[in-house]
This record gives structure tokens, C-alpha cells and sequence, in this order.
């Protein structure tokens, strides 16, 4: 009887090549496709049909959006952190797309789990670590084992779909693109050849031209750090992101080339656009300002910065992520108020911030008035330098 395993399919020609490669190799192939935001309806049934015509003995589809929600974007956004300071980590949703691929093999009582990822990028290193943190997992990797016998692993895989009589799509893409509902990623092409992207690489934003001739206001009402509404409407989560990316990508915010220091050493230039989570940053961290301590906001930016390099690098299922989040949560428990934020073409800025909570002193306001003496802010000043001036005096005698 084959062995069962797991395979974590996405419709394209890495995981086509997966099925047959695997059912060769002896196994009963189970898919799954995780929609993590960015797919239609008609587009999962066309990934349906695929795994099935590819000799799946069962294909199904799970959303997770409220989990990517829930466990990725608000702590994200929280976080107040970006990857190099730039990239807001929109590839966290692979851990959604590993802890389904878990519970199916719990479920059909199998150790065999599987996935399309190269031995080029970091997706394979987010996976592979991932589902070790989950147990003793056997994990197979179809592309990466190919690699030991071909330098072109796409006309390998072609020729291999082809021979066994499927249809491989003629369409020359020009750029990789993966979209969920964080924002999209675009690769290939120029942009791999460090040129300037073409219109054709726009996504989610919309070109130079067609921005809006006029400015955008918009509230953002949060509660415990938490979003609760837009422009005063309530809305589920996934829909809040939905909507400020069509907002956003129609100024084009949130949108960069970037070229990353990647986990395996290599340089990987691609566009990024987020404009949901650019804006959500902007309206959180306004409000983190006028609301939080200046010790409060110096640890946060420590700890959000430790909890990005963590998801980036593959380390989402490690305990430490779980201790940061939870130091990240407390530190929420004034995080309430609303900010207005104006976009323009390109940009989104946080203008005014209503909060009962802003650290308002009644002793000062700055470079305008204060309660405390001019001899006061003299020997302020000279004690906090007292180390400083002490060093200097006894240094410039040598």
C-alpha cells in the first residue's frame, strides 16, 4: 500500500511537477491549498481541478485569513518593525500554509509531508524549519532533489509533465509574482537584472498617472493597538486590509524595490507593495508616540525589530516569538485613540492623533513652557553629561 503524504500545492509548475514526481516515488498524494488572501473562488477551483488531473488522491482548500489576521498582521503591525527596515515580512504567511499541512498529516496519520520550495530561496529554509518545530517529520522536497541531476530545473520539470501526457501552460510569464492578502511580491525579469520595472510589475498600486489629483482623508480608530474601525466603520479584519489596499494602491503607497540580504547569502531584488499594512503602520505608530513612555517606546522598537528577523528567517515556531509578542501585547494597554492620516501620490502620513491617553505634562510643553527654574535645567544638563565631561577632562591631559 503507498504511503501517504502531504503536499502543499499552489496550481504552479514547482508543485504540478510534484504529484506525478511523488506518486513515481510510491506515495498516495494528499494536497491542500492554504488561501491566505489574493485568490478568487474561480481561481481555487482552477488549482482544484489541477491537482486532481495531476493524480491527487484528494485535493482541498482551506482559507485562513482570520488566522493570518489574527497571529501574523496584528502583531505585525504592532511590531512597528520592517525586515532591513524595508519589507513588512509578507512572507509570514508560509507558517499558516505549514500548520495546515501538519494538522492534514495528524489527520490522515502520516510523517510524510512535502512541499515545491528550490534549494535557491528562503521559503525553503521557512518550511523546512517550521515543520520540524512540529515533530519528527519526514520531509520530502521534489525540486531540491532534481537539482542533483539538472542545472535547468524548469525544462526539467516541463519535459517530465509533458512525457507523462499533462499540459504545461505555454504562457511566458515575465514576472513570479505571489500575492496573498498582506500585498504582493513581483520578481523576474528587469527587476532580477537591477533595472528600473516596468508599468507591467504594478499589482496592487496603481500607475504614476492615474493617482488621484487630490488628497485622501481618512480615520483609523484603534483599541488596545487594536483596529476597530475605518472612517467610523466596523468591518472584519481581513476587510480592514482589503480595503486600505485599495485605497492606498490607488495613491501607490506602500510600494519599493528592494533588494534583500537574504537567509541563504544571496541578493534577492524584487518589488514589494503593501499598502494596507504601510498605512496601518503609520496610524499605529503616530499613536504608540503620543501614548507610550519614551522607555516603553525605545524597548518597542527593540523587540519589534527581534520579532521581524525571527518571522523572516524562518524562526516564526520559536519560542522566543511567543515571548516577544506577549511583552508587544502588554505594552497595548493604552494604545487607544484615533489618528487621521492624509494620503497623497506616493505617501501616507499621520497628521492628527486624538487619544485620552497622550502623555500630555502638565509641568511643560515643549520648547514653549515650563514650570522648572533655569538653574534646574543647568544642573539637569550637567549631571546627565557628568560622565561625558569626566572622560573629556581626564583624555585630554594624555
Amino acid at each position: 500500500m503507498n504511503k501517504k503524504v502531504v503536499l502543499a500545492f499552489s496550481g504552479g509548475l514547482d508543485t504540478s511537477f510534484c504529484i506525478p514526481y511523488l506518486i513515481d516515488q510510491g506515495y498516495e498524494v494528499h494536497t491542500l491549498f492554504v488561501n491566505t488572501g489574493g485568490i478568487s473562488a474561480k481561481e481555487e477551483n482552477v488549482i482544484t481541478k489541477r491537482a486532481n488531473e495531476l493524480g491527487a488522491k484528494k485535493h482541498i482548500n482551506i482559507n485562513v485569513e482570520k488566522s493570518l489576521w489574527s497571529e501574523i498582521l496584528i502583531p505585525l503591525v504592532q511590531s512597528g518593525a520592517l525586515y532591513q527596515n524595508k519589507y513588512p515580512a509578507l512572507c509570514s504567511d508560509r507558517y499558516l500554509i505549514v500548520k495546515e499541512s501538519i494538522k492534514l498529516c495528524k489527520k490522515l496519520k502520516t510523517k510524510d509531508i512535502a512541499h515545491g520550495c528550490t534549494g535557491m530561496g528562503n521559503d525553503q529554509i521557512r518550511f523546512d524549519l517550521s515543520i520540524r518545530a512540529h515533530g519528527d517529520y519526514n520531509i520530502i522536497t521534489p525540486i531540491r532533489e532534481i537539482q542533483n541531476i539538472t542545472k535547468n530545473v524548469r525544462a526539467y520539470e516541463e519535459d517530465y509533465l509533458r512525457e507523462k501526457g499533462f499540459a504545461v501552460s505555454s504562457l511566458h510569464k515575465k514576472y513570479s509574482i505571489n500575492e496573498n492578502l498582506m500585498g504582493a511580491t513581483i520578481s523576474g525579469s528587469e527587476i532580477d537584472e537591477w533595472k528600473e520595472p516596468s508599468s507591467e510589475s504594478f499589482v496592487l498600486c496603481k500607475l504614476p498617472h492615474q493617482y488621484p489629483k487630490k488628497p485622501k482623508t481618512l480615520k483609523i480608530k484603534f483599541l488596545r493597538g487594536k483596529v476597530v474601525s475605518i472612517n467610523n466603520k466596523k468591518m472584519q479584519g481581513a476587510d480592514f486590509l482589503r480595503t486600505l489596499n485599495a485605497l492606498g494602491g490607488s495613491f501607490g503607497v506602500g510600494r519599493s524595490v528592494f533588494a534583500s540580504d537574504t537567509i541563504i547569502g544571496l541578493k534577492g531584488r524584487f518589488v514589494f507593495e503593501a499598502p494596507g499594512i504601510t498605512i496601518l503602520m503609520s496610524a499605529h505608530r503616530a499613536l504608540e508616540e503620543a501614548v507610550l513612555t519614551d522607555k516603553q517606546n525605545f524597548m518597542k522598537t527593540q523587540v519589534g525589530q527581534e520579532w521581524v528577523n525571527l518571522v523572516y528567517r524562518g524562526f516564526y515556531f520559536e519560542p522566543l516569538r511567543e515571548n516577544l509578542e506577549a511583552f508587544m501585547l502588554d505594552s497595548q494597554k493604552a494604545v487607544t485613540g484615533e489618528v487621521t492620516l492624509k494620503l497623497t501620490p506616493g505617501q501616507v502620513n499621520a497628521v492628527a492623533v486624538n487619544s485620552k491617553n497622550i502623555l500630555k505634562s502638565s509641568e511643560g510643553s515643549y520648547a514653549q513652557s515650563a514650570t522648572w527654574s533655569e538653574a534646574e535645567s543647568k544642573g539637569f544638563i550637567k549631571l546627565i553629561g557628568q560622565s561625558t565631561s569626566t572622560w573629556s577632562s581626564i583624555h585630554k591631559k594624555k
